[in-house]
C-alpha cells in the first residue's frame, strides 16, 4: 500500500486563502507523498489549460492525481426522477475532468429522502446506474463513501452496490463518518470488499504517536485482511494541530503500519 492525501486535510489553509490545488501538490512533493485525492469544490477552473497544468506540476513532483471527491452537485437519490437523473448529469463534467487528469475514480454521495431506505435503495440504484453508464469505458469508476446518512449504514450501502451489480462502482470507506451507535471497526470490515479507496480519518495524536480517537493498528489490519493494496488516503480533520503538522503526524503513524 501506498499514501495519498486527501485534499480536504488543507481545508482550513484554503478557505483561508494560504493554499490552492496547486500549493497542495506542491505539499505532497515536499513531505514525500505519492498521491493526492482532489475536492471538485476547490477547483479555479475546470477547463482543459489548467487541468493539463495542474497534471503536469503533479507528474513534476512525483505525485499521481488519484480521484476527485465530488459534493454540491445535486442528490443521486432524490425522490423526484428528474433531480436524481439531473444529479447524475451532473456528475458526468467530474467524470471527463477525472479521465484528463488521469484519476481512476470519482468519489460521490449518496443523499435522498431517507424516510424508506428501501425505496432510496431502488432510487439511488437509478442515479447511480445513470452515471456509471456515461463513465462506462473512460476507465474512471465510481466510487461512494460512508458520508453520513443511510451512507453510513454499512449494509444499507453494500445492498446498494450489490443491486447495482457494476464492477466500476465501489466504496470509499472514510475510518471515520459513523454514528455512535455504529461500530466504526465492523462496519469498515464490511466495505472493504468493495473498496477501491480508503479514507484514513484522522483528528489527533497522542505523544506516543498514536491517533486519540481510533485504533489505527486495528482498522489497518482491517484493512490488510480485505486484500487491498491501493492507496490509503491521509484526510486530517483536527483543529488541535495546525494541518501540516497533523499530515507529518498522520503521515508517520501510516508508515508504521502499511
Amino acid at each position: 500500500m501506498k499514501i495519498s492525501l486527501a485534499a480536504w486535510s488543507l481545508h482550513r489553509m484554503y478557505f483561508a486563502r494560504e493554499t490552492d490545488l496547486l500549493g497542495m501538490v506542491e505539499a505532497c512533493g515536499d513531505l514525500g507523498i505519492t498521491g493526492f485525492e482532489l475536492v471538485n469544490t476547490f477547483f479555479p477552473s475546470p477547463q482543459y489549460l489548467y487541468l493539463r497544468y495542474l497534471k503536469q506540476r503533479a507528474e513534476e513532483r512525483g505525485v499521481e492525481l488519484l480521484l476527485i471527491m465530488c459534493d454540491a452537485e445535486g442528490d443521486l437519490g432524490d425522490a423526484e426522477r428528474e433531480k436524481r437523473l439531473l444529479a447524475a448529469r451532473n456528475h458526468r463534467k467530474w467524470v471527463d475532468i477525472a479521465a484528463v487528469l488521469g484519476c481512476h475514480a470519482i468519489r460521490c454521495n449518496v443523499r435522498g429522502d431517507e424516510s424508506d431506505p428501501d425505496a432510496m435503495r431502488e432510487r439511488a440504484a437509478e442515479g447511480f446506474g445513470n452515471l456509471l453508464d456515461y463513465a462506462d469505458g473512460t476507465g474512471v469508476d465510481i466510487l461512494i463513501e460512508n458520508h453520513g446518512g443511510l451512507s453510513s449504514d454499512p449494509s444499507w450501502l453494500c445492498s446498494l452496490i450489490d443491486l447495482v451489480k457494476s464492477p466500476h462502482l465501489g466504496t470509499l470507506p472514510d475510518f471515520g463518518n459513523f454514528p455512535a451507535e455504529v461500530d466504526r471497526y465492523d462496519a469498515v470490515a464490511k466495505l472493504m470488499p468493495y473498496a477501491k479507496a480508503v479514507s484514513a480519518k484522522c483528528y489527533d495524536f497522542g505523544s506516543d504517536g498514536a491517533e486519540t480517537a481510533i485504533d489505527f493498528p486495528r482498522m489497518m489490519d482491517i484493512v490488510k485482511a480485505a486484500g487491498y493494496s491501493g492507496y490509503v488516503g491521509i484526510e486530517y480533520e483536527g483543529e488541535r494541530l495546525p494541518e501540516r503538522e497533523g499530515i507529518v503526524a498522520a503521515k508517520a503513524l501510516l508508515e508504521r503500519l502499511i
